[in-house]
């Protein structure tokens, strides 16, 4: 397995904007792609649809509805893999990612799997689509945390569905950031407010440079975000840690999955 070549950092909460976030954010993932997919690409399938650590998949959830013949985009879509899904079930399903790195793996898998995915590279601020294009824009914990400027991100996604769209994302649950990044027993006592939400920054030691940002907002913010935008919350799930489940994702484990939640998923849709 590949070592992500990521140099020593040290953690902030601080502000940071829409241009830093991205700045750190694309050659971060350029950095972490071949780990993360040598680490979980089994875990995800070449074609598979999983929601978030926890492995809720999309054929058990069904938040999209049906796929068959419909225009769907995957904002944060990785190496494709829920695209892939999504295509294997008669959708016109197409991959937007920050990550140049994370699109190449797209195209290896494509070329194994007989599966392509057309892909861009772009940002979730910026969809590079005319108005009303898609009947389903979705992203499977692949983008939404990472970008300062949500209200913009939402507001495409409205810009670019077609009336009656559906609008479906998972996220870090939100109670998550009240916790240390730690899966293990000494991570379970909470540190941080659950209100606060200023930015989580990594820094690199050697050059000063902002290397990662992930954005935090409440439950309440997410609601308020939708309705502003036009969309009708019609799911909230908070997946269950399976007692099957012992993969280590980062902060995610079964220790802190059999207490709190780590993902929040939403189901939404514009007015017909």
């Amino acid at each position: 397995m590949q070592q992500w070549p990521h140099p020593p950092v040290t953690a902030h909460r601080r502000p940071a904007g829409e241009d830093e976030s991205r700045r750190a954010n694309g050659p971060d993932w350029d950095r972490y792609a071949d780990e993360y997919q040598a680490t979980h690409g089994e875990f995800l399938g070449d074609a598979g649809f999983v929601w978030g650590p926890e492995g809720l998949t999309e054929a058990d959830a069904g938040i999209l509805g049906p796929v068959e013949g419909r225009d769907v985009l995957e904002v944060g879509s990785g190496a494709g893999q829920c695209s892939r899904w999504v295509r294997e079930r008669g959708g016109r399903a197409v991959g937007l990612d920050l990550s140049h790195r994370q699109l190449q793996h797209s195209r290896r898998i494509d070329e194994a799997s007989g599966v392509a995915v057309p892909s861009v590279l772009g940002t979730a601020t910026h969809l590079p689509f005319g108005d009303a294009s898609f009947d389903v824009v979705f992203s499977s914990f692949g983008a939404l945390q990472f970008v300062a400027d949500i209200e913009r991100a939402v507001a495409e996604t409205a810009r670019v569905l077609r009336p009656g769209g559906r609008f479906a994302f998972s996220i870090t649950h939100p109670t998550r950031w009240m916790f240390p990044d730690d899966p293990t027993e000494e991570g379970l006592t909470a540190t941080q407010s659950y209100w606060d939400r200023t930015p989580y920054v990594e820094v690199d030691d050697e050059t000063g440079r902002t290397a990662y940002v992930e954005h935090h907002r409440t439950l309440g913010d997410w609601v308020r975000l939708l309705a502003d935008a036009g969309f009708r919350i019609t799911t909230l799930l908070e997946p269950e840690w399976p007692a099957d489940n012992e993969r280590l994702w980062g902060g995610w484990s079964r220790v802190r999955g059999r207490l709190t939640p780590g993902t929040a998923i939403f189901g939404s849709e514009l007015p017909s």
